[in-house]
């Protein structure tokens, strides 16, 4: 077999080609990240659609709304899946809780990118040690932190590994028709608003003409707005994919 570094597929490939090509060249060391939004679920059902036995991961960072995990156990039944929780190491929440208090993100960004590191990002680093490549949810137009993203890209960070991005040219529209002709289930938050869905002290529902994350992180500049799970190819936050 080819090393992964020569297995290559058309970019323009359709999203079900992506998924495929995925599972066919990497499987078992490869999994879909599920943050339990509409997109996620889309590309989990394709998954399914090419073989039974996939993986799919979350990162319970501890402050999650009700409304998410009402959906991850919707998406477990539904789509009979075995959903991976990884959560962050506890001594370092009872530090930073006792150093700083519940509520530090808010003080400025160099803290808010503290609490994503150890709820988010050191948790996101055990679950793709020992993969080969994951999957994504992440789309092109969900804001100006994720404008450059491909749908087939190496992931630097995490050992050079693959990382698949199938959806990264649709909009907003073409994942819900897709969610309603497969008759989904879905985060109620979507129904209240929120398009993007982050931890509850760090989400909100968008107004009316602002992008998909501005609920993330609102009293943050845009370019700011990633947590530290997806990184552009210069090691950077993607400020023009990754939950």
């Amino acid at each position: 077999m080819s090393s992964d570094a020569t297995l290559t597929i058309d970019p323009k490939a359709d999203a079900q080609e992506i998924v495929r090509w995925g599972l066919d060249n990497f499987s078992p060391d490869i999994a879909a990240a599920c943050s339990f939004g509409a997109e996620d679920i889309v590309v989990i059902h394709m998954m399914k659609q090419v073989r039974d036995d996939i993986c799919v991961f979350s990162l319970d960072t501890g402050r999650m709304h009700e409304e998410t995990y009402a959906c991850a156990d919707a998406v477990r039944r539904h789509l009979q899946v075995n959903i991976e929780w990884f959560f962050p190491e506890r001594a370092a929440v009872e530090g930073l809780e006792r150093a700083k208090g519940l509520y530090s993100f808010r003080e400025s960004v160099e803290n808010r990118k503290e609490c994503c590191a150890i709820r988010k990002v050191e948790p996101l680093n055990r679950a793709l040690s020992k993969r080969r490549a994951w999957i994504t949810g992440l789309r092109r137009d969900q804001n100006v932190t994720r404008g450059t993203i491909e749908p087939i890209e190496t992931d630097e960070q995490h050992g050079s590994i693959r990382k698949l991005n199938p959806i990264a040219n649709w909009s907003s529209e073409r994942v819900w028709t897709y969610i309603r002709e497969h008759d989904l289930p879905n985060n109620a938050l979507h129904d209240r608003g929120f398009p993007s869905i982050g931890c509850a002290p760090c989400t909100r529902a968008v107004k009316p003409g602002e992008d998909e994350r501005a609920g993330r992180w609102w009293w943050e500049s845009s370019k700011h707005k990633e947590c530290g799970l997806h990184l552009d190819h210069d090691g950077d936050e993607d400020d023009g994919q990754g939950a």
